[in-house]
């Protein structure tokens, strides 16, 4: 940043600011003179539409020339900074600065800045008021039952949401600015007693050594402090919900919050926490691990069911029963391609059709999507450029995809499918299991911020207790310590008091 010189004539700094925001017609300057005698002359600075006029106006502007004009003369004179600060300012929250480079940084961020003639300080006012959101339901993570507050684009909002449902002096709430010209605001969560140190060490570490422009979205944070940014599977979780980002902290982890973006990021984060769902802690254990372990199953069709397609219709007929390999023969008696340019093309119709719904209006987009995979669909059957089962692998694929809570790790999958298949149509079944093995390799040698992405199962000795919420949900009463995955600090959470009052025998009937 350039740095610049000012004296403590008001001439002077007005002068600096009018150079620095040159041809910015948004920018407001008051200048005003206060005291029946002696007047003392100031200015407030601030951005039109980044500030609250009305705030400004009501609190500072009107209180200052009104309280100076029945005030004693002497007063003001004796120390006019005081007698602004304490006596006429009916704003909450003020601050003092030195530096005109930051009351610039101040300006921009939205608050109004007032200027003292021959006063060294600065005067910082909190008024920043532009548009905003209102709090709405998430529409990435819909879910039947749990909250429907999601977070919005203003930071300080976000904030507050997970205040709301942490209510502890623990959770602490550390800021920063990133990008150079951006300047953006950016908040690193935690509660201090349960946190893993080495992991908090490795964020901050890392959001310190970003050195870039801007920061548009957290998006932008996410790829610049994940550790391996090749991989094809996430590192760090993504979500809307402030429910989620507080079971997270209570679980020791650590999360990101960046301005203008209702995403917030929490690290680390495992393969097995991209298929968990936040409806899952919100129902009864039974129904939970019912429905992880048909999202595992769906997750795992979605991934490999066009591959084995391919592979057993091309090299291992002789692994299907005689009767229905006779009739899948016959479904592709007229088809003209392999089973590979069949998948493909079918494969790719729905990923066009899939990525065309995304960017259209809400209700056409749904209507795009199931309009034209049925149409698509059966007029390619009839063409005879695909066969029947064909057509139902694709559609069992695509419905078993959108079970996947994660859509980032469901972007993964969706690639890793085409590569399966390809493999399927070299080598069958063996390249479908080469393929396996090296999928496997990448996500046991991957870790997040240092914690294994295979945990709580690479570590099955050690974080054997981290499997009651795994694949299969345990009891809630049952879950009584945190993740060791994740900390290793106040890992006791909850504590079955009733057996204490009543007795164990008591309790258990």
């Amino acid at each position: 940043m350039k740095i610049l010189k000012q004296s403590h004539q008001l001439s002077s700094k007005l002068e600096i600011i009018q150079t620095e925001f040159k041809d910015c017609d948004d920018l407001v300057i008051r200048e005003f003179e206060v005291g029946s005698e002696n007047e003392v002359k100031m200015a407030l600075v601030y951005i039109d539409g980044l500030a609250d006029k009305v705030l400004v106006g009501n609190s500072a502007l009107e209180n200052l020339i009104v309280s100076s004009r029945i005030a004693q003369p002497d007063k003001i004179k004796e120390d006019i900074k005081e007698f602004v600060k304490n006596k006429t300012l009916a704003i909450t929250e003020i601050k003092e600065i030195e530096d005109i480079n930051e009351a610039i940084d101040n300006i921009l961020s939205g608050e109004t800045v007032l200027f003292i003639d021959n006063v060294k300080e600065i005067i910082v006012l909190s008024s920043r008021g532009w548009p905003t959101r209102s709090v709405s339901e998430p529409q990435t993570e819909t879910v039947i039952r749990g909250p429907r507050d999601g977070f919005t684009e203003t930071l300080k909002m976000n904030t507050s949401l997970v205040r709301r449902r942490i209510r502890d002096t623990k959770l602490k709430v550390k800021t920063l600015s990133l990008g150079k010209r951006s300047k953006t605001d950016t908040v690193i969560m935690y509660i201090e007693d349960i946190v893993n140190e080495k992991v908090l060490k490795r964020v901050e570490d890392r959001l310190n050594t970003i050195d870039i422009d801007s920061i548009k979205e957290s998006g932008d944070v996410e790829q610049l402090i994940e550790d391996n940014w090749l991989s094809l599977f996430p590192q760090i979780q993504n979500t809307e919900r402030p429910d989620v980002v507080a079971a997270a902290l209570y679980e020791g982890r650590v999360c990101i919050m960046v301005d203008n973006t209702p995403f917030a990021l929490i690290a680390p984060a495992t393969l097995n926490v991209f298929l968990h769902s936040p409806e899952d802690y919100y129902e009864r254990w039974i129904i939970s691990t019912i429905i992880r372990t048909l999202r595992v199953i769906a997750t795992s069709a979605s991934l490999f069911l066009p591959a084995l397609y391919i592979a057993v219709t091309s090299y291992h007929p002789g692994m299907l029963p005689t009767a229905l390999t006779l009739y899948v023969a016959g479904t592709r008696m007229g088809v003209p391609f392999p089973a590979f340019t069949e998948a493909l093309l079918m494969e790719g119709t729905l990923e066009l059709l899939r990525e065309a719904g995304i960017r259209l209006p809400g209700p056409i987009g749904s209507t795009i999507g199931i309009v034209g995979g049925l149409v698509i669909g059966q007029a390619a059957v009839e063409a005879g450029i695909v066969s029947p089962l064909m057509v139902i692998i694709v559609a069992i694929t695509a419905i078993s995809s959108f079970a996947t809570p994660s859509y980032n790790m469901a972007i993964g999958f969706r690639i890793l499918r085409f590569m399966f298949m390809i493999l399927a149509s070299i080598l069958g079944l063996y390249g479908i299991i080469i393929g396996f093995l090296v999928v496997a390799i990448h996500l046991a040698s991957l870790k997040s911020f240092g914690i294994p992405y295979f945990e709580p199962f690479s570590a099955m000795g050690e974080h054997t207790l981290d499997l009651k919420d795994a694949v299969f949900r345990s009891p809630l009463s049952t879950m009584k310590f945190r993740p060791r995955s994740f900390t290793n600090k106040n890992l006791v959470r909850s504590q079955d008091k009733r057996k204490e009052q009543y007795g164990e025998d008591d309790v258990d009937r």
